[in-house]
């Protein structure tokens, strides 16, 4: 099972229905970002990944400010 379907999965589920996910790939077309959304994923990042940018998703997403 790949990303994609372990995302649908997840937000097939009501209990899950405020979790946050994050894709982390290696694909950063826009029909890549597209795809993620679609799936269910709430944000798209592309490696390599720069640690600072993940760390700002990740605390803007501990404190509430992000989708």
């Amino acid at each position: 099972m790949d990303g994609y379907k372990v995302a649908q999965r997840l937000r097939a589920q009501p209990e899950l229905q405020n979790l946050r996910l994050i894709a982390l790939t290696g694909y950063g077309q826009d029909s890549d970002v597209t795809r993620s959304r679609e799936a269910g994923f709430d944000h798209h990042v592309v490696k390599p990944v720069q640690f600072d940018s993940l760390n700002s998703l990740l605390a803007s997403l501990a404190a509430g400010k992000q989708k």
